[in-house]
């Protein structure tokens, strides 16, 4: 199974820290790789008209932000910058569809 996950976290996805599957927005579950792959598409091109900034990790982490988008932490005392992340995975690990 292939999954294509959207999250919005003070954090890159690839750090999958341990509560990271909270910020999940959404998750898109495909038995067809291909399938996976048109949202995919999809998505992160909807992310990049709205994102100026975008970078990616390990072909299956990739993450959008742009700097005026912030979140006040509390217990850190600071604003932080919000990030929108897609992961790839596949049975239930991160996947590099390329």
């Amino acid at each position: 199974m292939y999954e294509v996950i959207y999250m919005k976290a003070d954090y890159e996805p690839w750090w999958m820290f341990e509560e990271w599957e909270e910020t999940i927005r959404s998750r898109h579950s495909f038995d067809d790789r291909a399938l996976a792959e048109v949202h995919f598409n999809k998505l992160t091109s909807e992310l990049r008209e709205k994102h100026k900034r975008e970078a990616m990790r390990k072909d299956c982490f990739f993450v959008f932000w742009t700097e005026d988008e912030i979140n006040f932490c509390e217990g850190c005392d600071e604003d932080l910058q919000l990030y929108h992340g897609v992961i790839l995975m596949k049975d239930g690990k991160p996947y590099a569809f390329c």
